[in-house]
């Protein structure tokens, strides 16, 4: 028999070395983010990415696409483009991804965090039973959650006429995202709730068509100056809209161990903060409202009794996707936002 020449032998070592080392993935990694660069939400996804890239030196390059650019306007599609491998990470909205997870509509449950608790209260469902209990439901259709981050307590503001009662949003168009539980909620209320995206939104409120919106401060109405539009806001903490930064199983499945390690502490380290930076001013206070006062929106901050007022108006949504969500998974949810102090 022929032996190998010493190339044939060198060649061999170095394609067997070359398939079995770790990290050699695909050139880019693409991350699906629903806002634009600016504010927490955007900012976390640029700062995910470079820390990422960087403490992986260079294997594992995230390249955020904003504004909805992967999934071009239909933004309740970013939890399939996740599981089909589409996208390779996304921060994703509950709101957005509850159409294919429908527990995630459990935040989306009208007047669920009282007030004077609210973020206590979201903290602990998201630390507690339920929290994992959630992240298991994503995981198993495809996704691997890895951090929970957060948009905010959205709030209404309108164009024509200060809201404190359920009463005062009789006949007003109201833009919702496209979600059941939205149009619900506004429909019980006597409003006319339309679902549109958002870059429609702003047009169909400078032209006087949408009355108002629902969003959070932080993330929404203050960086997309809303004043120059919408004269009041109702801050009420209706409903809350967290973020998962979440993962492709598929792409998640070809990390090696270190890089899945490196992946999450950073997701962990990363969505602390932005969740910092989205509730700057809300928590504890009330300081952000001042830039809206500033630039001439009349700010309603409703007293308990008002949101009462509010609570019992939306009663029977609530009860209704109760049982869409799950009975057990809502009252373990329940049980922690009383047990909060």
């Amino acid at each position: 028999m022929r032996r190998p020449s010493a190339l044939a032998i060198a060649l061999l070592v170095v394609g067997l070395l070359a398939a079995s080392a770790p990290g050699q993935y695909k050139p880019e990694f693409k991350m699906s983010v629903v806002v634009g660069p600016a504010g927490p939400w955007g900012e976390a996804a640029t700062r995910f990415s470079e820390l990422v890239r960087e403490r992986t030196q260079g294997r594992i390059n995230v390249k955020p696409y904003f504004a909805g650019q992967l999934f071009a306007g239909r933004q309740t599609t970013e939890f399939l483009l996740l599981v089909q491998g589409v996208a390779d990470f996304a921060i994703g909205s509950t709101i957005n991804w509850s159409p294919q997870v429908k527990e995630l509509n459990l935040f989306s449950l009208p007047f669920l965090f009282p007030g004077d608790k609210a973020y206590r209260a979201l903290d602990a469902v998201q630390q507690s039973e339920v929290g994992k209990r959630l992240f298991q439901i994503i995981e198993s259709k495809g996704v691997v959650p890895l951090a929970w981050g957060e948009n905010g307590f959205r709030q209404l503001t309108n164009s024509v006429r200060p809201v404190r009662r359920p009463a005062d949003l009789q006949n007003l168009k109201i833009r919702v995202v496209g979600s059941p539980i939205f149009i619900d909620i506004f429909r019980f209320l006597g409003a006319n709730p339309v679902s549109m995206n958002w870059a429609e939104a702003q047009t169909a409120f400078a032209q006087g068509t949408v009355d108002g919106q629902e969003n959070p401060v932080n993330s929404v109405i203050i960086p997309f100056k809303l004043w120059t539009t919408q004269k009041y806001i109702t801050v009420w903490n209706y409903v809350v809209d967290p973020l998962i930064l979440g993962m492709s199983k598929q792409s998640w499945d070809a990390l090696s161990a270190q890089d899945k390690d490196i992946v999450r502490r950073t997701a962990l380290e990363v969505m602390a903060r932005q969740k910092r930076e989205a509730r700057a001013g809300l928590e504890g206070s009330l300081e952000a409202l001042e830039t809206l006062r500033k630039n001439g929106m009349e700010v309603i901050v409703l007293t308990p009794e008002e949101v009462e007022a509010f609570r019992q108006a939306t009663l029977p949504v609530y009860r209704k996707w109760k049982q869409e969500i799950g009975r057990t998974l809502v009252e373990a949810a329940e049980k922690v936002v009383q047990n909060t102090r």
